[in-house]
């Protein structure tokens, strides 16, 4: 009988040594979410409980901590800590995170710049740093996240050129960095991105040419939504824009532009929402803009336009959500 009990029990502790394993939270990930928590002291640490950010025993995951099981440990995939008045810079500890897929720290404090150790998350898909006050330039780093399909960088205080390197994401969908002070052109290499489905560059010191921009074959074969607003940019609008077919919103308000609207634009499919004002746009606008099945709003004001060109719509400020683009 002894030896029987003996053998049931070593039977169920071979059973339960790889759940004993799965249990344990990777120590590189333990280690640079403690380090976090004791630097910068966040509002969130009174739901930090414990030592393990993925829940130890009785106690439950850290709010904001998502982990999944990888072999024998578990990782931490998902680190969402936001809207808490975070104060101090950014963490450089979460670059040792190297199976995060979504960082969400938004709508924060944090100051200075984003670390170039940034490139080091290739498993990042999420990246949502808007509404803090970082500051320095974009980390060329960036382009190394190479399964990045969300990067939001608006409402900082980003200063220096757009990296071209962004344009080495090929799985980017959206890309927002309004609200920022970027300076220079906007690299047109971005066009090479496939699926490109929304660019917002708007409210920053940006220059030159939509031309320039779009002067790449096939560029911005994704694009819907094209926010240039706000901005320096000059010269007209090329009819060769109206290759972009998939485009839904042209947003070019408070520029510095000029010359004629072209007939090609009315040819843009699904053209919905053209904002064209508080720029130097002169002559007509042809009156396929007018019959546009899909156009339901063309802000003309503030140009040189001639006598009796009219705007199209009611002329509700255009706000999209960011429930949107969070998918």
């Amino acid at each position: 009988m002894a030896l029987r009990f003996h053998f049931t029990a070593f039977s169920l502790i071979l059973l339960l040594f790889p759940l004993l394993l799965h249990a344990k939270t990777l120590k590189r990930d333990m280690k640079a979410l403690n380090e976090i928590k004791a630097s910068l002291g966040w509002r969130v640490v009174y739901a930090w409980v414990g030592d393990d950010p993925c829940g130890d025993g009785d106690l439950p995951p850290w709010s904001g901590v998502t982990c999944s099981t990888q072999g024998d440990y578990r990782v931490v995939t998902e680190l969402e800590v936001y809207a808490v008045s975070i104060v101090g810079p950014f963490p450089t500890a979460v670059t040792n995170l190297l199976d995060l897929t979504r960082l969400d720290l938004h709508n924060n404090k944090l100051t200075g710049p984003i670390p170039p150790q940034i490139g080091r998350l290739k498993r990042l898909r999420i990246l949502n740093l808007r509404w803090n006050k970082l500051q320095d330039v974009i980390p060329p780093e960036i382009g190394e996240l190479k399964s990045l399909t969300h990067l939001y960088l608006s409402f900082n205080s980003f200063k220096g050129e757009i990296p071209k390197e962004l344009a080495n994401l090929p799985a980017l969908r959206y890309l927002y960095l309004q609200e920022n002070r970027l300076i220079g052109r906007i690299p047109p290499e971005l066009g090479t991105l496939q699926n490109l489905r929304h660019l917002d560059v708007g409210n920053n010191h940006l220059v030159g040419t939509i031309r320039e921009l779009i002067r790449i074959e096939g560029c911005f074969p994704a694009l819907r939504n094209l926010y240039l607003n706000n901005n320096y940019l000059t010269g007209g609008i090329p009819a060769q824009l109206a290759n972009l077919t998939n485009l839904e919103i042209l947003y070019l308000s408070y520029n510095k532009m000029s010359g004629i609207v072209p007939l090609a634009i009315s040819h843009i499919p699904r053209l919905t929402y053209l904002y064209l004002d508080h720029n130097q746009f002169s002559g007509r606008i042809p009156d396929a803009f007018y019959k546009h099945s899909y156009l339901k709003d063309m802000y003309i004001e503030g140009n040189a336009f001639k006598p009796g060109v009219k705007p199209i719509g009611i002329h509700k400020v255009l706000e999209l959500t960011d429930t949107e683009f969070l998918v």
